[in-house]
C-alpha cells in the first residue's frame, strides 16, 4: 500500500456513501433531510480528518497506511449505520 492508494480509497469510500446520501434526499425529498445533511456534513469532516492523517504521515509506512484505513472503514461503516436507521425512519414518515 502507498500514498496514492490510500488516497483514492479515502476519496472512493467517502464519496460513495455520500452519493447514497444524496440518491436517498433525491427520491425521497423532504424526509429526515437535516438528519442526512448532518451524516454528510460528518463524512466531509472525515473525508479532511483522514486526509489531513495521510499528509502528516507520508512516507509512514505500511503500518500507519493501513490504520488510516482501518479507521476510514470503521467510522464510514459507523455512518452507513446511522443513514440506515435515518432511512428507515423516513420511510416510516
Amino acid at each position: 500500500m502507498n500514498l496514492r492508494d490510500i488516497k483514492k480509497d479515502i476519496e472512493y469510500v467517502i464519496g460513495a456513501f455520500v452519493d447514497d446520501c444524496a440518491l436517498f434526499l433525491t427520491t425521497h425529498p423532504g424526509r429526515n433531510g437535516d438528519e442526512i445533511a448532518n451524516l454528510v456534513d460528518e463524512a466531509v469532516d472525515l473525508y479532511n480528518d483522514l486526509r489531513d492523517k495521510v499528509g502528516a504521515a507520508a512516507g509512514g509506512g505500511r503500518a500507519v497506511y493501513t490504520a488510516i484505513r482501518m479507521e476510514l472503514l470503521e467510522k464510514t461503516d459507523a455512518l452507513y449505520d446511522r443513514l440506515s436507521e435515518a432511512v428507515k425512519k423516513g420511510l416510516q414518515a
